[in-house]
This record gives C-alpha cells, sequence and structure tokens, in this order.
C-alpha cells in the first residue's frame, strides 16, 4: 500500500477556516487529517502542497516513525506552520492504518485504557462582558451537563493590569462561581497575557474560588518563569498548547513548570508524537489534557489519544458551542452527549470519521474570521451567533 494521491479541502467555520487533509492510497483507502491553524489556514496549505505533498507521494503509510521523523529534521526551521502540516499527515496516516487493519486507532496505539472521556467547555461565554453576562452562559453550559468550564477574565490585558481590570476579572470569576456551585471545575485561562508579578498577583487573588488550574498565566516560552508562578500557586497549572516539539516538552517539564500539560495533537506531531509525550510527562507525575479549539478531525485524533493514554485528565471541547454545520462536515459521529464524550462508541476503523465534501462546498473560505484577543471586540465575537458572523463577512 503506498500513497497515490494528496487532497486539501478548506471549510469556514465561524471564526476559524478548518482545514482538512486526505491521503488516497493505490489500494482504495483514503485517511483524513487536520491542519487548521488560525490566521494561517491559507498558508499551511500552500505548504502541504508546494512541500509535503512530493515527500508523501509513494510512501508506505504504516511507516509513521520514518516518515515523521524524516518531515521534522527535514523542515528545519519548526515552529506552528509547519508542524501543523505535519500533524495533519501524521494523523492521516493512522486513519489510514486503522482501515487497513480494521481497527480504530486507539485499539493500535494502546488499546481503550479509560471507561470515560470527560470533558470541558469552551466557547461557552461569547459575546459575554459583565459578570451577570457571564453567569447567565455559565448556567447554560453546566445545563447541557458539563462539570468543567473554561474562560478568559482578562478582557485585553496584557502583561499588567490596573486596578479596575483587576477588580473586574476578580468579579468576572466570582459571578461564575456563584453560578454553578462548588462541584463544577473552572479551569481560569489567562493566555499568555500577563508579566509573572501581575500573573501571581491574580493567582493569589482568584485562588478563593478554587479554580481547578490556572492556564499559561504567562507567554509560554518564559519556561522558567512559568516554574516560578507554580511555585507559588496553590492551584495546578496548565500550559504546552504553544509548544511544538518534543525537546521543548521536556524543558517544561524538567523545570516542574507545569502540573498539566496542553500539547496539540494537531500541532506538535500528531497521535505517536502526543503520546511520547505523555509517557514523558508521567515520568515527572504530570497529567495530560489536550488542548483543542479547531475541528472535529483535530478532535478525533485527541480521542483515540484520550482514550488510550493512562495519564489523560480531561478534553477540551468548542463542540456545543461552535458554528451550527460543524457537525455537517462530516459524517460518522457525533460524541458529545450531556457534558462528557460517549467514546469510544463504535469499532469503526481509523479515526472513525469521514469528510463531507458537499457540506465543506457550502462553507466556503472566509478571510482572517479569527479575532486578535486583545481588539477590544474580540469577545463579542468569539464563539457568539458565528452562523450571522460568517455570513456578514463572505458577503
Amino acid at each position: 500500500m503506498k500513497i497515490a494521491r494528496f487532497e486539501t479541502l478548506m471549510a469556514n467555520a465561524g471564526l476559524r477556516n478548518y482545514l482538512f487533509i486526505r491521503l488516497h492510497t493505490n489500494t482504495g483507502l483514503s485517511g483524513i487529517g487536520e491542519a487548521t491553524l488560525e490566521w494561517q489556514e491559507k498558508t499551511v496549505q500552500t505548504l502541504a502542497h508546494e512541500w509535503l505533498e512530493e515527500r508523501i507521494k509513494g510512501r508506505d503509510p504504516f511507516d509513521v516513525e520514518r516518515i515523521v521523523g524524516d518531515l521534522i529534521r527535514d523542515q528545519y526551521q519548526g515552529g506552528s506552520t509547519v508542524m501543523t502540516a505535519i500533524s495533519a499527515v501524521e494523523i492521516a496516516l493512522w486513519d489510514l492504518i486503522g482501515k487497513a487493519c480494521g481497527q480504530p486507532v486507539y485499539n493500535l496505539i494502546g488499546g481503550q485504557y479509560h471507561a470515560r472521556i470527560p470533558a470541558y467547555a469552551n466557547g461557552w461565554y461569547g459575546g459575554a462582558r459583565t459578570p451577570p453576562e457571564y453567569a447567565e452562559r455559565a448556567k447554560e453550559a453546566i445545563g447541557r451537563g458539563y462539570t468543567g468550564l473554561k474562560f478568559d477574565p482578562f478582557g485585553v490585558a496584557w502583561k499588567d493590569m490596573t486596578p479596575l481590570e483587576s477588580e473586574e476579572a476578580i468579579d468576572i470569576v466570582a459571578a461564575v462561581r456563584e453560578a454553578v456551585g462548588d462541584s463544577i471545575q473552572l479551569f481560569i485561562e489567562f493566555h499568555g497575557r500577563l508579566s509573572l508579578g501581575a500573573a501571581m498577583m491574580m493567582m493569589r487573588e482568584l485562588q478563593r474560588f478554587r479554580p481547578a488550574w490556572y492556564e499559561e498565566p504567562i507567554a509560554p516560552e518564559h519556561i522558567e518563569l512559568l516554574a516560578e508562578a507554580r511555585r507559588s500557586s496553590l492551584s495546578p497549572i496548565a500550559a504546552g498548547e504553544r509548544l511544538y516539539n518534543l525537546a521543548e516538552f521536556h524543558r517544561l517539564f524538567s523545570q516542574r513548570a507545569v502540573d498539566v500539560v496542553q500539547m496539540d495533537v494537531a500541532h506538535c506531531g500528531g497521535i505517536l508524537m502526543s503520546k511520547k509525550i505523555a509517557a514523558l510527562a508521567s515520568a515527572y507525575d504530570i497529567r495530560v489534557a489536550p488542548h483543542c479549539s479547531i475541528g472535529p478531525v483535530a478532535l478525533a485524533a485527541a480521542l483515540h489519544f484520550d482514550v488510550s493514554t493512562p495519564n489523560f485528565y480531561i478534553q477540551e471541547t468548542f463542540s456545543d458551542f461552535d458554528v451550527p454545520w460543524r457537525s455537517k462536515l462530516v459524517h460518522g459521529w457525533d460524541p458529545v452527549r450531556n457534558g462528557e464524550f460517549n467514546f469510544p462508541n463504535s469499532d469503526a476503523p481509523g479515526l472513525g470519521l469521514e469528510l463531507d465534501e458537499n457540506a465543506i462546498a457550502d462553507h466556503p473560505y472566509v478571510q482572517n474570521p479569527f479575532p486578535s484577543l486583545w481588539d477590544a471586540d474580540w469577545l463579542t465575537d468569539f464563539t457568539q451567533d458565528r452562523e450571522r458572523q460568517a455570513e456578514g463577512k463572505s458577503k
């Protein structure tokens, strides 16, 4: 079995354009991956055809280590763009392998370790500005069955916060905690906004609300400073979505900078690389909670990783707060049930889903739909009424 054809497909999904890669073999099988990267979907698509395509054609999909190892070596510079493209190919290889073997991917990378896959919701607070608005949306989210909510209460803060900004952030977290009660996990997202001093101050102020973790309290490249923040924090620290190679994760772990690592399967090198990162994390007694803010194929890859990985903790999902047509872009599954993942719910081979070309064609690419997290309008745009936004931006 050899890879004979390399294909990319793009679909708009409100704030993001989902970029899918499909590999076809000379035996008639096809495998899918996802290469979505905010602001850079067209760039990744160009790179995929310009650089990846000829390196993949003619290869045996089973040679995952050799193919991906060569690609990581040959791309030379690293970074999110090329690693996203490589990750998508790697995921598609596993989809092909699973189909060729007649097995779901998770059976090929360790089997079913976990009986259930807990989820936490993201995207639920789009359009909220005031504490009562956050509280109302939080109630709606837990009404769907979620027992964990992630949110960024810091507005457009950068490095430092004024007393008023700090007070507003505290009021938002207080309102959410009061609205959902004590049993719901609250994951506080900083988006790497703050300096070390400002982050430590806010972590102290928010501790009364018992956060399940503080995520990226400072920019991810400052691993030593992140380790300092962790030493001062009474709640766990989570990070890792913006790291792209095994050496960076080793540095993160050896510095004891996190309690939970959030590698993104669609950006860090794919499924097998995520398993390696998780194994390395386990040696430091660190749990894994994969980041996944993009589309359904990336989520499928994350779920196969999750169910087969002993130190898996919890999985992020935007599924219930995405565009109405998200589930139409693929067929074969709809894994979210009452706030957690109904996975695995079948023995379908590979990833267990396929692309719907007609639905993809119905939602063409929209340029720059994703807002900057430092623009004043980002909260209004963030996952709120996406169908209306996408229609307006495409006109």
